[in-house]
């Protein structure tokens, strides 16, 4: 993705935003990069559709990795988060991944049964790439659909790749 690039990968948007923005500036694309995350849900249309599937939570909460999990919450939010090295010459911080990956999920399925076996490979990728061990691992940003069948199978990966330790990590 080149300056300017815009994203739309549906939940995954912000994430993938971030890797590429990060990938820029490690591969020398440019020295810096401000990564900002958008969603607004102005029309009803997804919701009502994920509604009718049965993918929303009841209650209206999120209840992530919880087993009392039961679908997910709908919501609007902004981010930014300033890329690379100098942050613009400046003495502001900026944030550079040792490593991140993006994969499709590969064949599952349906649309709410997660491949764990594409959620593992997706999780070693970057620990190859930036040459960090697991030790070195300080925090994972997971999915977490709330839900009683994409929750188990996340927790199931993250614990295939980090083992007991993954408890301990900020999710």
């Amino acid at each position: 993705q080149g300056p300017c690039s815009s994203v739309d990968t549906a939940c995954a948007s912000a994430l993938v935003a971030m890797h590429w923005g990060c990938h820029a500036v490690r591969s020398s694309e440019c020295t810096d990069g401000l990564v900002l995350a958008v969603s607004l849900k102005l029309v009803p249309h997804t919701t009502l559709g994920a509604a009718s599937a049965g993918m929303l939570s009841v209650d209206g909460r999120c209840k992530t990795l919880d087993a009392r999990a039961n679908g997910y919450a709908r919501a609007e939010g902004v981010a930014a988060l300033a890329v690379g090295g100098s942050a613009g010459g400046s003495a502001a911080p900026s944030t550079l991944l040792d490593g991140s990956a993006v994969r499709q999920d590969g064949r599952s399925a349906s649309l709410t049964a997660p491949n764990g076996s594409a959620q593992r490979l997706v999780l070693l990728g970057p620990l190859g790439r930036a040459s960090v061990s697991l030790d070195e691992v300080a925090c994972i940003e997971a999915h977490g659909t709330g839900t009683a069948l994409g929750d188990p199978t996340e927790a199931g990966s993250l614990a295939g790749v980090h083992g007991a330790r993954t408890a301990s990590l900020a999710v």
